[in-house]
């Protein structure tokens, strides 16, 4: 590739020269922070996006600005209505785009719940698992005759992947103690490991799928965590940074949180990310499942690319939400 993007890239900055006419594509979670930006920089560059909100009220007030930059890149935008949280709200969503039947040229699962107390789904499913994970799996698969050949799925992770392997004994924390952030990384790990395994049933005819990790950010998606927790997990991380004399950590901006999404979705070559981690608008590298989170600054587990492991989550979350595919 001719551009060389990395962390501090911005939305804009990697759509530098890129015209998006003709193309369309959805992003989930449009009602703030990064779902915002990445519908905005792409309907900017000339995409029709189709916006997923649980909140339409709220969306159509953050969204305000992305019309309007919309309108002056030549793109446009619609707001569907869908909660993850309900798969009768998933579902009905999805039959809407069906009956439509326009097709999509990238689908970027970009919403998702953050380190919540524990409760459940309207469908009994653990929060984090239920939202991030299940609640996309049935979306997804249900419009992935939509996808057109070429097309790409995009799944928002985390570094917090590294937090845990998905646990598919015990998803809903039923016999495990509950703890927030190992269900985030539950969770995260699971967005990883189904767009591997969507990858590898879809490839055959042209579409591909990644995950991506926009970095830290400050947005709502941290509105569960207590400010001392946050400030001390920080502070740990600095002290491994120096040690290996690296800069302290610096929170990235909206914009560069969602250049990596939109990287993925519309510039890189689909055979560099395909099946793969990225982050900082790069193919993220493999680290050892037993080295020290706060050590790292970049790197994927294994066990999040393991392709048996995606095969046995795919079949598990067939079983939760009763429906194959």
């Amino acid at each position: 590739m001719v551009d060389v993007f990395g962390a501090t890239s911005t939305t804009d900055e990697v759509l530098s020269g890129v015209n998006l006419k003709g193309k369309r594509i959805l992003v989930t979670g449009v009602s703030a922070g990064l779902g915002v930006e990445t519908a905005r920089s792409l309907a900017a560059h000339g995409a029709h996006v189709v916006g997923a909100a649980r909140d339409s009220a709220k969306a159509e007030t953050a969204t305000a600005q992305l019309r309007k930059d919309a309108a002056e890149g030549g793109g446009s935008f619609e707001l569907i209505e869908l909660d993850l949280a309900s798969l009768k709200s998933v579902r009905a969503g999805a039959e809407k785009l069906l009956a439509k039947g326009e097709p999509l040229d990238v689908v970027i699962a970009n919403a998702g719940v953050m380190a919540t107390p524990f409760a459940k789904t309207l469908d009994g499913f653990e929060t984090q698992f239920g939202t991030n994970h299940l609640g996309h799996f049935v979306l997804i698969n249900r419009i992935s005759p939509l996808i057109r050949k070429g097309g790409r799925l995009i799944n928002l992770s985390s570094s917090g992947h590294r937090f845990s392997n998905v646990d598919l004994e015990d998803p809903n924390f039923e016999r495990t103690p509950y703890e927030p952030f190992l269900a985030y990384g539950r969770s995260k790990t699971a967005n990883i490991l189904f767009a591997v395994a969507f990858d590898q049933r879809h490839r055959v005819r042209g579409v591909r799928a990644a995950a991506v990790h926009p970095g830290g950010i400050q947005t709502e998606l941290g509105r569960h965590m207590d400010p001392s927790h946050l400030q001390a997990m920080i502070d740990q991380m600095n002290k491994q940074l120096a040690a290996e004399g690296k800069a302290p950590f610096q929170w990235k901006t909206i914009p560069q949180g969602a250049a990596t999404s939109v990287w993925a979705g519309v510039v890189a070559p689909a055979d560099e990310i395909a099946g793969q981690y990225c982050e900082n608008c790069h193919v993220g590298q493999l680290v050892p499942d037993d080295a020290t989170i706060s050590a790292i600054s970049e790197g994927v587990r294994g066990y999040a690319l393991d392709p048996d492991n995606a095969e046995a989550l795919w079949k598990k979350s067939e079983e939760l939400v009763r429906e194959s595919f």
